[in-house]
């Protein structure tokens, strides 16, 4: 069982930065792949990036490559999401999940077993 929540959501300006943390409980964090995932109002929620277990690996949708960073630090349980260069289409609920799988499929939610409860992130132009 892994619980997962995500903090460091806010309102920022166009052009800036913020950066968001998903903090897990359990033992066995360093044995998933954390995807981050958002959902704007009245859009379906789609794929930021994702992280392999061991961190050596990333994935990025096309929106966010060059912009946002994901990292994790096993150690601490946590993984990140750094969002640079922030537009006011990134505005949504941010959320991560946990999976144990590392493939092409990890851009799709339904094979990730746990979720966090979100985070808004808002873009004002």
């Amino acid at each position: 069982q892994v619980q997962l929540v995500e903090s460091g959501g806010g309102l920022v300006q166009a052009g800036g930065s913020l950066r968001l943390s998903c903090a897990a409980s359990g033992r066995t964090f360093s044995s998933y792949t954390m995807g981050w995932f958002r959902q704007a109002p009245g859009k379906e929620r789609e794929v930021v990036g994702a992280i392999k277990w061991s961190g050596d690996n990333t994935y990025y949708a096309d929106s966010v490559k060059g912009r946002f960073t994901i990292s994790r630090d096993n150690a601490k349980n946590t993984v990140w999401l750094q969002m640079n260069s922030l537009k006011p289409e990134d505005t949504a609920v941010y959320s991560c999940a946990a999976t144990t799988v590392w493939s092409p499929t990890v851009v799709v939610t339904h094979v990730y077993n746990y979720w966090g409860q979100g985070t808004q992130v808002t873009v004002s132009s």
